[in-house]
């Protein structure tokens, strides 16, 4: 896979936490009234089936197993990990590149194990970590999102408390309080303009 180099000043923006906690509903609300022309969200690929309401292409790119670990062993991913045991999920790296290239921060939505795997190969990248406001009211958001068993939601339950125990890897924690996306979405681009501000010839490579 060819080399890339960004633009100064473009960097790598993780947005990860456990499941519930709102990462969608936060990036959705930056890409409606906080997003700039140096924003480029990238699109995951996942083996997953669609849920209620997403669009291939824009939620997710929604691949055959079969499709998705050709690109895996093709090198096509920047990161590429099974996520509560199942479904595959995965950062496409041409569109990271693409967009570093051009002077954009690649913001990405990955799980706690991808988002270690990027930062192993990308040591400047921003991490970004959402909490809920406690364990109670993210069980009882996954809960109320009714798109998994029982089983399932077992499993991201169990899941969700382990990733909460990793925030300290990350470089900034922002809880997502109910009822407060504007606000969340707002400090969480406060947080990248301060961080380009601070080093504004950075020049990430892949």
């Amino acid at each position: 896979m060819k080399p890339c180099r960004g633009a100064p000043g473009a960097m790598v923006v993780i947005i990860s936490g456990p499941s519930g906690v709102g990462k969608d509903t936060i990036i959705d609300a930056l890409k409606r009234g906080h997003n700039r022309p140096d924003y480029d969200f990238i699109v995951t690929c996942t083996t997953r089936t669609p849920r209620a309401g997403e669009r291939d292409g824009v939620h997710y790119r929604f691949l055959a197993e079969s499709e998705f670990l050709a690109l895996r062993e093709a090198g096509e991913f920047l990161e590429a990990n099974q996520v509560h045991g199942s479904h595959w999920y995965g950062t496409p790296r041409p569109a990271v590149c693409h967009a570093l290239e051009e002077g954009r921060h690649a913001i990405l939505k990955i799980d706690v194990q991808g988002a270690q795997v990027v930062k192993q190969r990308v040591p400047d990248a921003l991490l970004i970590f959402l909490v809920p406001p406690s364990l109670e009211t993210l069980f009882a958001r996954l809960r109320s999102r009714a798109t998994e068993t029982a089983d399932q939601l077992e499993v991201r339950q169990r899941d969700a408390a382990i990733e909460l125990a990793r925030q300290g890897d990350y470089d900034h924690v922002v809880v997502n309080e109910t009822g407060e996306v504007e606000r969340t979405a707002a400090r969480v681009a406060e947080i990248i303009e301060e961080e380009r501000a601070r080093q504004p010839d950075r020049r990430v490579e892949l």
